[in-house]
Parts: C-alpha cells; sequence; structure tokens
C-alpha cells in the first residue's frame, strides 16, 4: 500500500523523527529538573553567604553599640546597622527578640522555638560561626535565616538572627527556567526541521529499496537491489534480499521447468501407453473377426500382443519405480564391494552381450555405501544401452573401476556408433530416445537412463556420459567411498 502526504501516520520517517524528539524532550525535562534542583540550593546557598559575608564585616563592638541605641530609642528610628530588604533582630539568652531593622516591605520576622536559639547559643563555640536555617514558620512565606552569636566582653550575649523571605530568590530561579523552557521549545522547534531533513537523506537507501522491490513485486523478478548505498546495514539487506531473489527466481524457474516436464511426461506416457495398447487392441478386432479360427494367424496375434504386454508391462513398472524415486525413498545400504557384486553379474552380462567381447577391469577394489538391488539395476540399464548400441558381431563393453582417496568410478564404455552431441545434455530426461527407431526396435521408452541417474542421486553419487560418433560412448558412475 502506498502512503501519500508529507508525514503519513505509520511512516517509518515519522516513527523515527517522534521518537528522536521525545529522546530529546526526555532528555531536556531530566536537565530541567537537575538545573532547577542545582540552581536553587546555588541561589539559597548564595544567599546565605551573601549575609553571612556582610555579618562577618561587622565588629562585635558595633553589634553592642547598635543593640544598646535600639534598647534606648524609638523602634520607628534609624538604627546603626542596617541591610537593605533584611529584618534584623536580636535575641538575648532570655529569648526577648529586639528588633534591630525592619524591611519596611517585608516587615514580618519570624520566630523560631527558644530550645533553637538556646541551642545555637549552646553549640556555636566560636563567635565568628553562623547558622543558616530555610523553613516556613507559620504558614507565611518561606524565610532565609541566619544566626550568629554575640559576645559582648567574652561571654555570648545572645544571638543575632538575619531573615529574608525567598520570594526574590524564586522570582530570579522562575526567570531562569522560563529562559530554559524557552530555549528548550526553540531548540526542539529547530530540532524537528532539522532532523525531518536528516531522516529523509538517512533513509534514502530504504526508500530506493522499497522502490525497487515494489517494481520487482510487480513481475520484474530478474532485477536486484542496489548494494552499495554508503550504509552496511542497508546494504547487508540488500544483499540478503538479492539472495533470496536469486532463490525465488531458481525456484521459479524450477517450477516452471517442471510443469513443462511434467507435461511432457504425461504426454509422453501417454503416447507410450497408447502404441502397445493400440496393438493389442487390433490384434483382438482381427481375431474377433475371424482370424482366431486361423492357426497360423492366431499364433502370431498372440505372440504379437505377448511381447507388446511385456512391453506394457515394463512401461508401467518403470513408471512406477519413478514415481517411487521421486519420493525420495529412504534407502536402505550396506556396505560391499562394487567389482564382486558386478562380477557375480557376469553371467547375465555376458547372456545380454552375446557374441559382444565383454571385458572387466578392476585394478582395486571398489568399497562403497549402496543398495544391492538399485545398483545392480543401474548396470543392467547401463549395460543394455551399450549391448543396443554396438555391432553383435564386433561390438566391445568394457567395464572399468577406479579409485582415489575420496571417490571411486564406474565406466561403461563401448565401441558403438555414439550419440549426436546435441543428444547428450538430455539423455537423462524421461521419454528421451536419441535414436527412437532403435529404442522401439528394442521395446525401449527412454526410462532407462533416467531412472539410472535418479538411482545414483540418491547414492549421493553422480552420472556422466561422453560420446563421440563412430567411436563410442562411456557412462561414468562416481560415488564417495565408504
Amino acid at each position: 500500500m502506498k502512503h501519500k502526504g508529507f508525514f503519513p501516520l505509520n511512516s517509518l520517517r515519522l516513527q523515527l523523527l517522534f521518537r528522536s524528539l521525545l529522546v530529546i524532550l526526555s532528555l531536556l525535562i531530566l536537565i530541567g529538573v537537575f538545573q532547577y534542583v542545582f540552581m536553587k540550593q546555588f541561589i539559597y546557598t548564595n544567599k546565605i553567604r551573601s549575609i553571612e559575608d556582610q555579618i562577618h564585616l561587622i565588629p562585635d563592638d558595633v553589634w553592642k553599640h547598635d543593640i544598646e541605641t535600639s534598647q534606648n530609642v524609638k523602634q520607628s528610628s534609624r538604627p546603626m546597622v542596617y541591610f537593605p530588604g533584611v529584618n534584623i533582630t536580636f535575641i538575648n539568652q532570655k529569648i526577648t527578640f529586639l528588633r534591630l531593622a525592619k524591611d519596611p516591605h517585608h516587615s514580618y520576622f519570624p520566630k523560631l522555638s527558644a530550645s533553637t536559639y538556646k541551642q545555637v547559643i549552646k553549640n556555636i563555640k566560636q563567635p565568628d560561626n553562623t547558622m543558616s536555617i530555610i523553613k516556613k514558620i507559620d504558614g507565611h512565606q518561606e524565610q532565609v535565616i541566619v544566626l550568629k552569636p554575640i559576645v559582648f566582653d567574652g561571654e555570648i550575649q545572645g544571638v543575632i538572627q538575619i531573615d529574608t523571605p525567598t520570594e526574590s530568590l524564586r522570582d530570579l530561579l522562575i526567570r531562569q527556567m522560563i529562559i530554559f523552557l524557552m530555549l528548550s521549545l526553540t531548540a526542539m522547534t529547530i530540532a524537528f526541521f532539522v532532523f525531518s531533513s536528516v531522516l529523509k537523506q538517512t533513509l534514502i537507501p530504504l526508500f530506493i529499496i522499497t522502490k525497487k522491490v515494489e517494481h520487482i513485486n510487480a513481475g520484474s523478478l530478474h532485477d536486484r537491489l542496489p548494494v552499495n548505498q554508503g550504509q552496511i546495514e542497508m546494504d547487508s539487506l540488500s544483499l540478503s534480499i538479492n539472495e533470496m531473489l536469486e532463490r525465488l527466481e531458481e525456484a521459479f524457474k524450477a517450477e516452471t521447468e517442471a510443469k513443462e516436464q511434467m507435461r511432457r511426461f504425461v504426454a509422453d506416457a501417454s503416447h507410450e501407453l497408447r502404441t502397445p495398447l493400440t496393438s493389442i487392441h487390433g490384434f483382438l478386432e482381427v481375431l474377433l473377426r475371424g482370424a482366431s479360427s486361423n492357426p497360423g494367424q492366431l499364433n502370431n496375434a498372440l505372440k504379437s500382443m505377448y511381447g507388446e504386454s511385456k512391453r506394457l508391462r515394463k512401461l508401467i513398472q518403470d513408471l512406477l519405480l519413478l514415481a517411487q524415486l521421486d519420493q525420495l525413498p529412504p534407502f536402505q545400504k550396506e556396505s560391499c564391494f562394487l567389482d564382486e557384486l558386478i562380477l557375480d553379474m557376469k553371467p547375465q552380462l555376458m547372456l545380454l552381450a552375446g557374441n559382444r567381447k565383454v571385458l572387466f577391469d578392476f585394478p582395486s577394489r571398489l568399497s562403497s555405501d549402496i543398495n544391492k538391488d538399485q545398483f545392480k539395476q543401474v548396470i543392467l540399464n547401463l549395460f543394455s544401452n551399450a549391448v543396443q548400441h554396438t555391432n553383435r558381431n564386433t561390438g566391445v563393453i568394457q567395464v572399468i573401476g577406479k579409485t582415489n582417496e575420496k571417490e571411486l568410478s564406474l565406466t561403461i564404455q563401448d565401441n558403438g556408433h555414439g550419440i549426436p552431441q546435441e543428444h547428450l545434455p538430455h539423455l537423462f530426461e524421461r521419454f528421451y530416445k536419441a535414436d527412437a527407431s532403435r529404442s522401439r526396435a528394442y521395446g525401449g521408452a527412454g526410462l532407462g537412463l533416467a531412472i539410472s541417474a535418479s538411482i545414483i542421486e540418491l547414492h549421493g553419487g553422480k552420472i556422466r556420459v561422453e560420446s563421440k560418433l563412430n567411436v563410442g560412448t562411456s557412462f561414468e558412475i562416481v560415488l564417495p567411498l565408504t
């Protein structure tokens, strides 16, 4: 299905884009959270240190003078020590509060518990030490509170408390976070368009593969995908798809050839079966018309029908055997010596040869795992083929066995008239006959070599043929050694 539009909802490009942006957004949120935490800590710590530095710049004598002055004047009078934006309070050891300075915008000053002040006075041994607290008291604004012990005449007299609300600090933090948010949105917008363009360029090889596959799907099975697009993954995918296409093309060709062979097989089988049946049917008609009363005609007709029935039975047996071989039945093999097997068949082979000269040459033992009955049939088929194509008086047939480190070969060679080169590639096809008249004379249907090739293949071997006109033909069987 083809999708139109700039961003189809189920497109890989859109999914990669949104997932990339989602990852960036998650990272920005995480960075924002950490930035908020660290910036808040930095701003508050910086404020506390600023107050502490200002406190440390003021000698205790100044604090003493300011406290004594504040105790003797009205609260509305301006004290000597003044920090803008803060409230300053003195708390003596009796936990009595004395306002030293008041921020006109934030007049509220927090009062901690008495135990807190006493604890500060008790634990702080160095007068320059301070204690800072950030907290919200009685539902009021959050405050930054800095406590410093005051020493008069060598004794701790009380605690100076400087406090300021954190509103301005929060406003600064919020402004910084708004700036970060605006920068993040700007970055996300830029990333959207940049990533969209980058992903488009990155996915070009995938788009090319998709279009090529659509073209191949339309019927161009011979086309192949490009394999040098600069991306290892896409090139690897293209190679895998190309290999798959090659196998599919080979399978398609094999299926087409198999269908064509099956069509020819059915046609040839029908023709071969029809010929003896027609002959038998013709002789029966002759007999029914009165020839049965003539002993001579009756005898000839019966002999002819008997010969045709034998030929028909042989053809049917061969067809059944080929059908069984096509189903790849498991062969029961056993280890044996082929030279002994062939020499045991020598009387039968000599009978088939007639006046022809037969030579056996086995310089070494030929050991292999075979099915004896099936292999005997191969030998008989090849030997019979040699007999049919040699002169009955001057013919010479040789059976030669050889071995090497990995395999053995068995050759059946004759000195017959040979086979034309154009027929050699088709000899092992079913119903193929290089010399139809000679095959007909010997009752052959062109199945013997096809059966032999199938049996040898099921044994894990190969069968080859070489022939020269007026010189002879040799069939070589190659099998693995035991």
